[in-house]
């Protein structure tokens, strides 16, 4: 049996004193923050009879526990108490450390057991049992005995990992948060709780220290970069004595070096992040702590599969990562989280930071690495693959959930000698995610860093090329997409690379198209639909293609050509449940109707285009349908009902935003800015000077979010509800933020 605190029996003597009222220490700093999980943790103390709360180190368990003990301790008649469990070593003595920190004393032989179960009987108090993981086993049996024996007696426990005792009801304990609280008038120039606890430990280093404009954003960084983990963030304010804000956070690649120097009356555990994370890492198994090394070459979440594949081997077999894994959430090194296709996982930055340096210790970083990059080489496959069909949306959310660590992939590739045409393979086999879901501009920062390291005329090359000049060119940025289309186009020639060659042709159709030459667009597009059909590609790209032909129609004036590649586009959409492309060409049926002038179905579609473009979160669907739905809102919208001319203008100002982040207004073309040029004319021959101008201001204010709600209707339209007093009112939301700019 671990621990056992039951000694042998003795002989009894006279029932010394009762135990005094109470004894919890005082506080010696300002707490901040955990209201919510101070009234959850009351909670529980009211309902079950004993409570542990768990997280990892530095998070903040021993004063949270010790703040509601104190808030309950009211309650008990005979007081709230603090056993200090870390200090003891051997199992043997924890029965005594309890004895002694109740004030109990006994001379005789008896097992410290019977003591307490003697002394507290009749009793009601509360005691924190503070620290117990490395003797986890042994106080899961004093505090189960205990329980039964007193029924008067409430523990409340504080460990890395669940005592897994009966009756144990558990509160897991997350960092402080370190982004601003939802806004609101309560939530007005409110902090995050780590920036609050940074400053309040600052001022005891620099008594003049404030967040203020200047610096918010450098603190709130430097508490984002440490996980928003209090001992982190204590230490931190600490190294203000000798460094800046800046500073700090520049030398964080080695914080385990940097964040020393804690209180010297802490314990020592707590005095260093090195010393604080250490403890963690030796309460672990050998192959625990094995697996903890490998964990940490993943950035952010991963899932259970992919940590089975990546970790395996060399010592650790695919079957026992489950487990193992399981057991590190227990000991709060890894955190769980749920998300919409299931748990997922992540290493706190702290905690991967330490896992590193044993993985680089061992030997094994770069063989990890790379399974780490086969695995979302992979991902990334997959994602192409599923892209067009049903499991579209679902495609797209599983890779954002990746998203960091592709990033971490390719950041490999492009740094590891030998990598390059593998870089060029993964960036560019993630045009989907790129394109479809809102990253152009760092799809084009990964594409050109690999571009640029190996010219080889590979397959992969090709296909980074066309994709490169594909996301150029939506862009506006013709002066880099021309060349790297002419460069992907001859290389397939050279080396009879037909697929290449379809995609190369394709996409200078487009930049055709967005140059303002329809006919030569036509013309390409169709070279395009030739080589396509005879290879048997199918796909979203394909789907493009025929709407952008369609387009390229329309701008010719040939209305009912453009509807017939139109309408075939959209047969293939419904037919393999594609919504993407499926907007798209929503949002060029909406053009034609607008043209034939069929202003109600022209604005039913466009909402539909902007709704499954904001699914996606792409911007440049977004933005083409709110500005078209600019334009719509200028129609009449009935006999004798005039347009919504300050609507208009609302959702130009909307939509001038969300170009800033993309590219190019309008991709610098005449036909696509047709729509936005004509609808401003109607706003300003209808409109004082005045409300133009401040319609398109309220515009710009809105973010992303409430511009695609006031499009929907959400707002202020014709077809909804004013938003408020004025007429160019914006309904209230959070503090402007900027679009996701990638």
């Amino acid at each position: 049996m671990a621990g056992d605190w039951r000694a042998q029996p003795g002989r009894s003597a006279a029932r010394p004193p009762e135990p005094e009222h109470g004894r919890l220490p005082a506080e010696v700093t300002g707490f901040v923050g955990r209201q919510r999980e101070l009234a959850e943790l009351a909670d529980l103390l009211a309902a079950a009879r004993l409570v542990t709360v768990t997280g990892p180190g530095g998070v903040g368990k021993s004063r949270l526990a010790l703040r509601a003990a104190a808030r309950a301790g009211g309650v008990f008649p005979d007081g709230a108490w603090l056993v200090d469990v870390a200090p003891v070593q051997d199992p043997l003595l924890l029965g005594h450390a309890v004895l002694e920190a109740l004030r109990l004393t006994d001379g005789t032989a008896r097992p410290p057991l019977d003591v307490l179960t003697e002394r507290l009987a009749g009793r009601r108090m509360l005691v924190v049992l503070d620290g117990c993981e490395h003797l986890v086993e042994s106080c899961a049996e004093l505090a189960d005995a205990l329980l039964r024996a007193l029924p008067g007696l409430r523990l409340l426990a504080t460990s890395r990992t669940a005592l897994r005792a009966c009756g144990e009801h558990l509160l897991t304990l997350a960092p402080l948060p370190v982004d601003p609280p939802p806004a609101g008038p309560a939530a007005a120039g409110a902090l995050p709780d780590a920036v609050r606890l940074f400053a309040d430990r600052a001022r005891a280093v620099l008594p003049s220290f404030e967040v203020t404009e200047a610096n918010a954003e450098a603190v709130g960084l430097l508490c984002r970069r440490l996980d928003g983990i209090p001992l982190a963030v204590e230490l931190a304010a600490g190294r203000l004595r000798a460094l800046s804000v800046e500073q700090i956070t520049a030398r964080l690649d080695d914080r385990f070096r940097l964040l020393t120097g804690g209180s010297r009356t802490a314990p020592p555990r707590h005095q260093t992040l090195r010393t604080t994370i250490g403890w963690s890492h030796e309460l672990c198994t050998v192959q625990e702590r094995l697996l903890w090394a490998r964990l940490s070459v993943f950035v952010g979440s991963f899932d259970l599969e992919a940590a089975e594949y990546v970790c395996a081997g060399e010592g650790l077999e695919p079957e026992d990562v489950l487990d193992l894994l399981d057991e590190l959430v227990a000991k709060s090194v890894v955190l769980r989280e749920d998300s919409a296709f299931g748990v997922r996982f992540r290493l706190l930055d702290t905690l991967r930071e330490y896992g590193g340096h044993w993985l680089r210790a061992a030997g094994q970083e770069q063989r990890l690495l790379r399974r780490h990059r086969d695995w979302y080489l992979g991902v990334a496959t997959w994602g192409e693959v599923e892209w067009f069909g049903p499991r579209q949306a679902e495609t797209a959310e599983r890779t954002e959930l990746a998203h960091t660590n592709l990033r971490a992939a390719l950041e490999f590739c492009l740094g590891e000698p030998g990598e390059e045409q593998l870089a060029l393979l993964l960036a560019g086999t993630l045009w989907f995610y790129w394109v479809g879901c809102g990253h152009l501009g760092e799809g084009r920062h990964w594409l050109d860093r690999a571009l640029a390291l190996d010219r080889e005329p590979t397959e992969a090359r090709a296909k980074a090329l066309w994709v490169t000049g594909y996301m150029a060119t939506l862009q506006g940025d013709l002066a880099a997409a021309r060349p790297a289309l002419e460069e992907c186009r001859r290389q397939a020639l050279d080396t009879g690379d037909d697929r290449a060659l379809a995609y190369a042709v394709h996409r200078q159709g487009c930049a055709a198209l967005i140059g303002d030459d329809p006919d030569r667009a036509a013309e390409l597009f169709e070279e395009a639909l030739w080589h396509y059909r005879t290879i048997g590609e199918l796909n979203s790209n394909v789907v493009m293609a025929m709407l952008e032909l369609g387009l390229a129609y329309l701008f010719q004036g040939d209305l009912d050509s453009g509807e017939l590649w139109f309408g075939q586009a959209r047969e293939l959409c419904e037919e393999h449940g594609e919504q993407w492309a499926y907007a798209y060409v929503l949002y060029a049926t909406a053009y034609s109707h607008w043209l034939d002038g069929a202003v109600q179905p022209a604005r039913a579609l466009a909402r539909e285009c902007v709704r499954l473009n904001h699914l996606f979160h792409d911007l440049l669907g977004i933005v083409l349908g709110i500005d078209l739905l600019a334009l719509l809102e200028t129609e009449p919208g009935g006999p004798g009902e005039p347009g919504n001319l300050r609507e208009a203008r609302v959702l130009q100002g909307a939509a001038h935003r969300i170009w800033r982040t993309v590219g190019t207004p309008f991709l610098g073309s005449r036909n696509f800015f047709g729509t936005h040029q004509e609808c401003a004319e109607r706003a300003r021959a209808g409109l004082s000077e005045r409300d133009y101008e401040e319609c398109y201001r309220a515009g710009t204010l809105l973010d992303l979010d409430a511009a695609v709600s006031r499009a929907l209707g959400g707002g202020g339209s014709a077809d909804g509800p004013e938003a408020g007093p004025g007429p160019c009112s914006v309904p209230p939301a959070p503090a402007p933020s900027p679009v996701r700019n990638s």
